[in-house]
Formats: structure tokens, C-alpha cells, sequence
């Protein structure tokens, strides 16, 4: 089945000893598989009981999980545990690959996510951090980001100048996540370095909005065995039409690959980010009209900033045990820091605003984690079998605090709908931390791909979490401990009698403990710490069809999916009522994607979700009284829709290859309206957001194999539209205006 179709895109040699223990054509599947998993970064040739495999069509700086010849679609995915290749996986996935990214002209890992279908951006408010907040599906996945296979620790800025790939899984895939993942989740998969060739890539680019990023990408081969690579960026710029606001940044990734012996590959890597940005909280809604009262930006000159800093250092080892079993060792140790006082409109009145408010934050984030695999791949009575075991620990700790902000010296506002942006020129002071919050966690899991025959193939996983739960709020004086174990499961079956696709079915579940979002601390209504509360359950059942045609140049995928999350933590406004998983909700839907080359000229990327919303019970069903709030009751939240959800979107981004020098292309995204209101809560019927089409177009031409330029428009037609609200209405996140840039890229 799945190894049949792989043997079109690989050069195969091999000798056979006559005392392996499984079949030819099982050592030859298990043998791709291997190198598969191993991220094809080198090739290998050895005489026994090895195979060789030689990659076609990929540079040394290329995509290595990308299909040769083929740059918008990838073939396979860079966790050892995904087995199989992405056409033959019995769940939706939807994946960018470097050549995607690159020409998209996004360097923000939020602005390319929010474009793709089914995923929408939430805000930072009052319950929950300012910083890059994703919601798949409906379902909050903020938490639900990993790189390269592990949990990235805290609530920070990402960027994309060190990525080969970004990998979105969609549902609830706990087996492979672990806590939360209810809407899916996101892996990012990072340059590393290769034996392959030397090399260096510099790009300088510059633009519109004082727009200036210039990266660095060299790769140096030190022997047959060693490499070292690095990866630099300095970016600085406005926000369009926004300033003052604006980022200003700068990265390295460095990373060293040695391979010990035949059979022993040892790599490391070390990544440090820097952030020193002015977020914009956008325009606000008049809550009694709905109506957006737009304004200048509220960023407060010499008080507001968001600061994002992150070292991250990682070990991973590959160890072929034999020929049929791969041991792979990672080790992360990293902090991140986020800290930010951000200035937004405080209320609406006569179409102006009452005045302003201030949002202070600061997380100090520490992850230890560490996670091992074997992949066992041999015949087990005379069917293939790749099995994957494996035990991951991991260790989060999250100080929080915030920022007292000296508004006392306060201007004046001399015309209310063009406001003078330094409002005040007070003090800004770090307090000590309110909270401490620590999850260690220790997982086991199994897995196994079965190919029972040519044309059936069956998936099975299963994973137990043991966590240690411990939030210290020294705001209350309270220390809250919890410790449970969560079962999740995932069973998949692939159907395919065809030559070129498959029907496959899955059912798949997560489980959250109760706090999981832990820069929310013991705000229970943003994914916080619910006083009573117990972990939420969510079950997700797909069916779906995948194509993999044009000479395995174009995967077309189209899946029917239902996702049920049970045993919800409510927490209506910044009540504790409710609490003691008393909600449950639902989304259904339909997803459609598209991949690879449309013709021999023309390639695309193509995604479409439409998916309805629903909550099914709650413990806000009209009839309870909002606590010290004169009696008020609650709307009745059964039967509403869940809020920051559209229910239609879709993305589409072409590249035509017009000459062998010159390519041009463009992206359209689509969303549909959104509700604000907070997570599993109900869609707000006043606070809406309308729905937008944005244009982006490219141009890439190459002067000579060294050096081409490339031009962005982001855009194109000026389009305001709105990607994020705050469930009260007084912060709406402005989608970026028109912008443009110019990048000049020289290799040698």
C-alpha cells in the first residue's frame, strides 16, 4: 500500500541478507519507513542489511519533508511517530511547506495560521495573556503549539525565519499531544543542519511602513560526519498605517548534526528570540448599536510594549538498534518571558471613546521535557506492523505577574476621532509575581499501523498521562493541587483498492486538566484554574477521502468530521459560578484541501472549512442570576453558538511558473462573521465581527542560480477587516493594511 506508492519519489539499491528476520518486502518497507522518520537530512549507503536512499529533486537547503519537484506539497510529516506518509493517514492535516511560507510574504507564525481554514485568533484580555492565541476549530490552542514533536514552553511571539515546515493536525489527537489539543494543534518543524552540502543564503529585504528584516542561513559541512547550521534574522517595522505601533526583532537558531557511527546520529540545536514590539488593541464596538467606532491607535508612547524573549536548547538522538527496531531520544530545557503593558480604549460613548485601560502582564516560563520512541518495524504474523512505544516527561513552570502603570500625568483630548497617541508619559513598575503554577507530567503511549493487506491498512493508539497539578495564587492566599491520569485513544482504518486513493475513518480523543492554559491562573473562564473543577473529554469522529494524483504531485483531501467536548469547565464574566464541568458543546463540519501541482507550471495550496457550532448544555440556561450584580440572570446559553468561531473560511494561494526565471502568483483569503465572547462560552449577539476577503500577490525572479529577487503586496485592495475581538467589544485586532516589500536573496 503506502510503501508501493513511496518507491516513485526515492531511488532504491538494496541488499538482502538471508538471515533477516522479516520479509524482502518487509525490510523494504520497514527500510523507507526508517528513513523516512529520520527526516531524510542525509543519504546512507551501506552493503548489509541496509538500504540506500537517495533523494531526488531536493536541495541541500530545501524542504526535506516537501515531494520532489512539487514545493507546495508535503509528503510526509517530521514526527518519527507519523508512520506513514500524509496520504495514507486517517486524519485531516493540513501542512505549509518552506516554499509556501516563503512566498506567502508572512514572517509571523499567527498571520499564516489565521489564514488557514478552521483556525481563528483570540485576544488577549483580562483571564488570559496578550500574545499569540490560536483557536482551532472553535476550540482555544494556545497551549496546543509544539516544535519539532515537543511542547514549546509559554505564551509567546513566533517567528518563521528558522522553519521548514509548519504542520497542523486538526481534532482531538491527544495520543500524540498529550493535555488539550481539543481542535487540534501545531507543530512547527525547524532548519537543522545537513551533511549534504555547504552553503549560505543571505536575503535583505525592505518595504513599505519602514519595513527592514534581513535573515541569514548557512549551512557548513566540517567533515562526512558533522555539520554545523545557523540561522540569523534582524526585522524591524511598523504596523501598517498603525504607528507608533510596530516590532522589532531578532533570532538564531544554531544547530550541529553528528553522525557518530553507522548507526548512531547525535544533532543539537539552540534557538534564542527577541521581541521588543508595540501591540495595536485596533478600533472598538459600541456594544448598544454594533457598530465598529474606529480610532488611531491607543499605543501610549514610552509605556507601551511587548517584550518576547525565548532561549530554547534541544537534544535529540537517533539510534538504529537493528534493522527492524530505531530508538529516538529528544531533550528540551528552555524559558521563554512575555511581558507587556497595553493600552486600549476603555469605553464608548456618543461615538467616542470615555477614556482608556490599561492590560499589564509579565510570564516567566520554564520547560523541562524529555521524550523517547522506539519504532519497530518487522512482520507479525505475516502482516506489517510499525509500532511506536514511548515514555515523554515534561516539566512546566509559570511565574505571572503585572505592571503598575503611573497614569497621573494625563493629556488632553483636543479631537475625539483623530486621539492624540501620548496620552500619558507616567511610570511603569514591575510587581511582584500573583501566581506560580507547575504541571509535571509523565505519558506512556503505544501505537501501531497494521497493513493487513494491499489495500487495508489499520491504526491504533493508545496514551495514559499521570500529571502533578500545583498553582500557588498569592493574590488570595490559595495553593490549589490536583493530580489524575487521563486515557486517550485513537483508531484509524484506511481503505484503499484504488491505485491513487484511499477512504479512511477515525475516532480520536483528548482530555485538558482542569487549568490547563496556565498563563490564565485562576481564571477559570479562560482555560484557568476552575475551583472544583475536573479534566474536559472531547471525542472527534471523521470520515474522509484522500487522492494522491499527477504522478503523486497533487493530494486532493476531503473529510466530514464532528468534534463533542464534554465535561466543559464554565465560567461566565470572572464568576465561579457554574464551575464542576457542567458545559458541553459541539462542532460539525466539512473540510476540503488541495496540494501540490495543478499542472507542470502551475501549483497550489487550497483549504476550505465549513463548520457549524453549537452548545448542548450548560449550567447558564437562563434561569441563574448573575451573583452581586442586582439580580441580573444570565442569557440562556443552550442551543448558541460558540463565540471567535466562523463558520465558513477558506485560503488559496497559486504560483505559476511563467519562465524558468520568472514566477508570479497570489493568496486570497476568506472568513466568514465572528462573535466575540470568551472560550466555550456563548457567541455574544452584539459583538460581531463581518466577513472579509483578503488579496495578497508575489513576484520572484531569478537573475542567475545565485542570486533573484522577490515582491510582496499584502493587501492588495486596502481591505479593513478585523481577525480577533475581545468578548467585551472594546478591543477589535485590525486585520494589516496595504503593504509592500522588496527582498533581494544572494546564495554562494
Amino acid at each position: 500500500m503506502s510503501h508501493q506508492k513511496m518507491e516513485t519519489a526515492f531511488s532504491l539499491r538494496s541488499d538482502f541478507s538471508e538471515k533477516s528476520p522479516v520479509s524482502k518486502a518487509g525490510t523494504l518497507a520497514f527500510a523507507i519507513s526508517a528513513a523516512l522518520a529520520t527526516q531524510g537530512v542525509y543519504a546512507e549507503e551501506v552493503t548489509l542489511d541496509k538500504l540506500m536512499v537517495e533523494e531526488q529533486g531536493i536541495a541541500a537547503d530545501g524542504d526535506p519533508y516537501a515531494e520532489p519537484d512539487a514545493p507546495y506539497k508535503a509528503k510526509k510529516l517530521s514526527d518519527a511517530r507519523q508512520t506513514r506518509d500524509i496520504a495514507d493517514t486517517p486524519h485531516t492535516m493540513t501542512v505549509m511547506t518552506k516554499e509556501a511560507i516563503a512566498e506567502s510574504g508572512k514572517t509571523e507564525l499567527k498571520d499564516l495560521l489565521s489564514a488557514q481554514p478552521g483556525i481563528t485568533l483570540g485576544t488577549g484580555e483580562g483571564g488570559n495573556s496578550f500574545g499569540d492565541r490560536y483557536i482551532i476549530r472553535g476550540y482555544e490552542a494556545r497551549s496546543d503549539v509544539f516544535t519539532d514533536g515537543l511542547r514549546e514552553p509559554g505564551l509567546i511571539t513566533r517567528e518563521t525565519f528558522a522553519l521548514e515546515q509548519i504542520e497542523i493536525s486538526k481534532g482531538p489527537n491527544s495520543t500524540f499531544a498529550g493535555r488539550g489539543s481539543t481542535g487540534g494543534s501545531v507543530n512547527t518543524v525547524t532548519k537543522k543542519a545537513n551533511v549534504d552540502d555547504t552553503f549560505t543564503t543571505v536575503e535583505a529585504g525592505l518595504g513599505t511602513d519602514k519595513y527592514k528584516r534581513v535573515t541569514l542561513d548557512t549551512n557548513q559541512v566540517l567533515s562526512s560526519d558533522t555539520a554545523v547550521r545557523l540561522n540569523m534574522l534582524y526585522t524591524d517595522s511598523d504596523t501598517p498605517n498603525r504607528a507608533p505601533t510596530g516590532e522589532q526583532r531578532q533570532g538564531v537558531l544554531a544547530s550541529v548534526v553528528h553522525q557518530a557511527t553507522e548507526d548512531l546520529k547525535v544533532s543539537a540545536d539552540y534557538y534564542h528570540f527577541k521581541a521588543d514590539d508595540v501591540s495595536d488593541t485596533g478600533y472598538a464596538i459600541n456594544r448598544g448599536t454594533g457598530g465598529v467606532n474606529k480610532y488611531d491607535t491607543a499605543a501610549q508612547k514610552g509605556s507601551d510594549f511587548q517584550h518576547g524573549k525565548a532561549d530554547i536548547f534541544t537534544v535529540t538522538v537517533n539510534y538504529d538498534v537493528s534493522d527492524d527496531i530505531r530508538l529516538e531520544n529528544k531533550t528540551r530545557i528552555g524559558s521563554t518571558k512575555n511581558e507587556y503593558v497595553v493600552t486600549a480604549y476603555q469605553g464608548v460613548s456618543d461615538r467616542f471613546p470615555t477614556g482608556l485601560r490599561n492590560f499589564t502582564g509579565w510570564q516567566d516560563n520554564d520547560y523541562v521535557g524529555n521524550q523517547t520512541n522506539f519504532v519497530i518495524d518487522k512482520d507479525i504474523a505475516g502482516m506489517r506492523n510499525t509500532i511506536v512505544a514511548g515514555v515523554e516527561y515534561a516539566n512546566e513552570k509559570v511565574k505571572a505577574g503585572n505592571f503598575t502603570v503611573d497614569t497621573t500625568a494625563t493629556g488632553t483630548v483636543d479631537d475625539p476621532y483623530n486621539i492624540d497617541s501620548n496620552f500619558w508619559s507616567g511610570t511603569v513598575t514591575k510587581s511582584d509575581a500573583t501566581s506560580e503554577t507547575e504541571i509535571e507530567t509523565i505519558s506512556l503511549y503505544l501505537m501501531d499501523t497494521v497493513t493487513v493487506n494491499d489495500w487495508l491498512e489499520v491504526f491504533g493508539g493508545l496514551r495514559y498521562d499521570r500529571f502533578d497539578y500545583k498553582l500557588e495564587s498569592y493574590s488570595n492566599d490559595e495553593t490549589y493541587k490536583d493530580n489524575d491520569g487521563l486515557v486517550n485513544g485513537h483508531l484509524g482504518v484506511v481503505f484503499s483498492p484504488w491505485d491513487h486513493g484511499n477512504v479512511y475513518a477515525s475516532w480520536s480523543t483528548s482530555s485538558n486538566i482542569n487549568g490547563g492554559e496556565l498563563d490564565a491562573g485562576t481564571n477559570c473562564g479562560y482555560g484557568g484554574h476552575c475551583d472544583g473543577g475536573k479534566p474536559e473529554e472531547a471525542v472527534n469522529l471523521e470520515l474522509g477521502t484522500k487522492w494522491n494524483l499527477m504522478d503523486e504531485k497533487l493530494l486532493l483531501t476531503a473529510a466530514i468530521f464532528q468534534t463533542t467536548k464534554d465535561k466543559v469547565n464554565e465560567g461566565a464574566d470572572y464568576d465561579g459560578e457554574g464551575v464542576g464541568n457542567t458545559g458541553e458543546n459541539r462542532v460539525r463540519g466539512i473540510e476540503l484541501g488541495l496540494a501540490g501541482n495543478i499542472t507542470p507550471k502551475l501549483s497550489g495550496q487550497f483549504g476550505m472549512a465549513i463548520m457549524s457550532s453549537e452548545i448542548l448544555d450548560s449550567y447558564y440556561d437562563g434561569t441563574k442570576a448573575l451573583s452581586g450584580r442586582g439580580g441580573v440572570t444570565y442569557p440562556d446559553y443552550i442551543g448558541a453558538d460558540k463565540p471567535n468561531f466562523a463558520d465558513k473560511s477558506a485560503n488559496l494561494q497559486l504560483r505559476y511558473q511563467a519562465t524558468p526565471q520568472f514566477a508570479f502568483g497570489g493568496t486570497v483569503t476568506y472568513s466568514s462573521e465572528m462573535s466575540g465572547g470568551q472560550p466555550d462560552g456563548a457567541a455574544s449577539d452584539t459583538v460581531k465581527l463581518p466577513s472579509y476577503t483578503v488579496y495578497d500577490m508575489f513576484a520572484t525572479y531569478d537573475f542567475s542560480r545565485s542570486l533573484s529577487v522577490t515582491a510582496n503586496v499584502q493587501n492588495l485592495t486596502d481591505e479593513e477587516y478585523y481577525t480577533a475581538v475581545y468578548r467585551g467589544g472594546s478591543i477589535v485586532y485590525i486585520g494589516d493594511g496595504r503593504s509592500a516589500k522588496v527582498s533581494l536573496k544572494y546564495k554562494f
